[in-house]
């Protein structure tokens, strides 16, 4: 269970900070000049419809590694750490390949311009809607690597994961209303080096979980 809490913490921090899930956010919130209370609820409402669908893609991922962790023993020892650690490699390979393209962006920008014409109702439709269909793949790996846990080790990861990442994304947009270009500015480097610090944080869990029974 500490694997699952440590894991999940280090995937959803470094999930939340990334400026591409709360810069778009805070921009529209300043533009639209939203109240700051309305902000954080909108931002909720959003981090929210994002984590759900990567939870539930994350919940059937655990149930597979369930059933198979009960119908062949050396999944949970040695396959899951193995898939663990070749995810974190490919991760980390793919972000530093030559012009390797940034594959989890969620927020279009014309389409928010688009809908910033409209009702703040429909900001928050094309917001949400961007961000629900655009699930966290990393985390996932992650879901399949914890199976031997059961479902209180899944479950406890999809809360640790929700509670994480919506309330960094909310109190990240509450504070750079203020700061928006130099808040961003300093967690750029995220945005770039994404995928090579989730890789990485799978493979280390990946080692550990071979060699340290939680």
């Amino acid at each position: 269970m500490i694997q699952v809490i440590v894991g999940g913490l280090l995937l959803s921090i470094t999930h939340a900070m990334i400026p591409n899930h709360w810069f778009p956010i805070a921009t529209v919130s300043v533009s639209e000049k939203w109240t700051r209370a309305e902000s954080i609820k909108i931002t909720a409402l959003i981090g929210f419809l994002h984590t759900i669908s990567t939870i539930v893609i994350g919940i059937i991922i655990g149930f597979i590694g369930i059933k198979l962790g009960n119908a062949i023993e050396v999944v949970e020892s040695i396959y899951a750490p193995v898939i663990l650690i070749g995810l974190g490699l490919i991760f980390i390979i793919r972000n530093f390949r030559k012009n390797a393209q940034h594959t989890h962006c969620h927020v279009d920008s014309e389409e928010i311009k688009e809908a910033s014409r409209k009702s703040k109702r429909a900001i928050i439709i094309a917001l949400g809607t961007m961000m629900f269909f655009s699930p966290c793949v990393e985390i996932e790996a992650y879901y399949f690597s914890i199976a031997n846990t059961g479902w209180i080790g899944i479950l406890t990861l999809s809360a640790l994961y929700l509670l994480i990442t919506v309330l960094g994304m909310t109190i990240i947009v509450d504070i750079s209303r203020k700061s928006l270009e130099f808040l961003n500015k300093k967690l750029h480097f995220l945005e770039h080096y994404e995928k090579a610090i989730s890789g990485s944080i799978l493979l280390l869990l990946g080692i550990i979980s071979l060699f340290v029974k939680f």
